[in-house]
């Protein structure tokens, strides 16, 4: 079984969801099953063309778009979550799978790891 790992925060002004996805990307590495399930302000990581240049940071859309090349599993969107930040499949980077975060999915998980 794979490891879940959870980003709740926003891509920008905190540095545990990038740390999460190195995280999740040595794993990989090492042929350790992993993805990622993004919920609460962390799917806006998922957001194509992201314009970053006013924060004077890179775009995060390169590191996802690696992420089936690095071997993580899956990447995960919570479908309430992004309901709520109004975020549809159309504005979301490509190979992003909606989920009900709950406890049916958490338990398709060995282990799980919050980045929050």
């Amino acid at each position: 079984m794979a490891m879940l790992i959870i980003i709740d925060q926003p891509p920008y002004g905190t540095w545990a969801g990038r740390e999460a996805l190195d995280m999740a990307f040595s794993l990989a590495a090492f042929d350790q099953p992993a993805s990622l399930l993004f919920t609460g302000a962390g799917v806006n990581w998922l957001r194509k063309a992201q314009n970053t240049a006013d924060i004077e940071q890179k775009s995060l859309e390169k590191n996802l778009a690696a992420a089936p090349i690095f071997g993580i599993e899956a990447i995960l969107a919570d479908r309430t979550a992004c309901q709520r930040y109004n975020l549809d499949s159309e504005a979301m980077i490509d190979g992003v799978q909606l989920a009900d975060a709950n406890a049916d999915l958490l338990a398709q998980y060995s282990q799980t790891a919050f980045a929050g």
